[in-house]
């Protein structure tokens, strides 16, 4: 595990510039990039370092990722569950590889836990295997574990029908993370401007796309022009892609709030992350364990799935820990009831209430696209897990549908 940081974060303050670019605009940007979270802070990072342009990162919040990419596991997933043809599938499969070398690379801490998924009985036993079927597949490693091995290893750990383990699932610092890139975006010469809160956006007969906005206090603020735009607002995207389109192209969005438990006691506290076999057409994928980078790391259970009118509705509902403790003890039947209690929420952004693995109806995936009619725009929408490890490929996505190649498949690494 590597556990040093190279890359400290620096608060810019925004001086209102005008740039030079390859294109003959007038615009106070070439891109500009609304949410600074891990997707938008990798996005920018990479548009940033692009020669004879200039980069801006709008945030409303007063630092980078404060809401989906820091209320999560930080789990760097494997890949199981998007099927075989899916953008989350391809980008999470590459950001992987991409998030384990950088942070090998810069010093960002993180882990190779390795996944156990457990299933209790003979249907949940089944999906286990379409699973590892499926991992195969697509090259990701698995193996089943044996009954002696499992007790050997985690006899806490129950799991009635068989166990699956991931091997290349882990955990990452998210905050380290999105300090790195921030730092690399300033490092390029990119700017960062935080409490600035997008109000509206017109496309203009150049091309180009002016920027409103508002301060902290609500004040307005000067107009931005940019040549390029790229929406990855996150839980407020859709409202971003509302400003812009047309009414007949407008997005409802829906909001999947999960909590998360802490767990006090001493034992049990398995080595490896543990998760219930996959559910088609939950939500989410299931309460389980994961672990944090402390030493000893402290075990923490979630998130459930609770569907939410209100993207800042934070508030943990407690009246939900007694259902989250009867699936944990599912698995871990020894845990201590009465050590376990409500710890955070995070809020996924979706566009429906839709499965979270291909195997469910109705299964979405990440929506990253041009915008027909609107050159220069891209448009991210749904970018819920596996955002957070997929965050670098996704970056290169952009950037090459901007620049009109694609990433998957390119060998070059942020």
């Amino acid at each position: 595990m590597s556990t040093a940081r190279s890359c400290k974060r620096v608060v810019p303050s925004l001086s209102r510039r005008h740039f030079s670019s390859t294109q003959q605009h007038n615009a106070d940007f070439t891109h500009v990039v609304i949410g600074a979270g891990a997707v938008g802070l990798s996005i920018a990072s990479r548009l940033s370092a692009r020669p004879s342009t200039s980069t801006l990162l709008l945030e409303k919040h007063s630092s980078p990722g404060t809401e989906t990419s820091s209320r999560n596991s930080e789990v760097i997933h494997a890949g199981l569950y998007y099927g075989p043809d899916s953008l989350k599938t391809k980008l999470c499969l590459r950001g992987k590889e991409q998030l384990y070398e950088f942070c090998r690379r810069e010093g960002v801490a993180h882990r190779n836990t390795k996944k156990w998924i457990v299933a209790q009985d003979q249907q949940q036993w089944e999906e286990v295997v379409k699973v590892h079927q499926f991992a195969e597949s697509i090259g990701v490693p698995t193996r089943f574990v044996g009954l002696q091995e499992a007790i050997e290893r985690e006899p806490d750990v129950r799991a009635k029908a068989g166990i699956l383990e991931s091997l290349s699932t882990g955990i990452v610092d998210s905050h380290g993370l999105m300090t790195c890139l921030e730092g690399k975006i300033l490092n390029n010469g990119g700017d960062v401007a935080y409490r600035t809160q997008v109000t509206g956006i017109e496309h203009l007969a150049t091309g180009e796309y002016k920027i409103r906005t508002k301060d902290e206090r609500g004040v307005e603020q000067e107009p931005i022009t940019t040549e390029t735009l790229v929406n990855c607002a996150g839980l407020f995207a859709t409202q971003i892609n509302n400003m812009l389109l047309p009414q007949p192209r407008h997005i409802i969005p829906f909001f999947a709030k999960g909590t998360y438990f802490s767990y006090s006691a001493p034992r049990p506290k398995p080595s490896v992350l543990v998760y219930p076999a996959p559910v088609p057409g939950h939500g989410g994928l299931g309460t389980h364990l994961t672990l944090d980078l402390s030493n000893p790391p402290r075990v923490r259970f979630g998130p459930d799935v609770e569907w939410v009118e209100d993207p800042n509705d934070y508030k943990p509902n407690n009246s939900r820990i007694k259902e989250a403790i009867d699936d944990i003890q599912t698995y871990l039947p020894n845990v201590e009831r009465d050590r376990i209690d409500v710890d955070y929420c995070g809020i996924r952004p979706k566009l429906g209430k839709l499965g979270a693995v291909s195997s469910a109806k109705g299964f979405q995936d990440f929506v990253i696209r041009r915008e027909e009619g609107f050159p220069g725009f891209i448009n991210l929408l749904g970018i819920e897990s596996p955002g957070l490890t997929s965050c670098l490929a996704i970056g290169e996505e952009v950037e090459g549908l901007l620049y009109g190649w694609s990433s998957i498949g390119r060998d070059d690494i942020m």
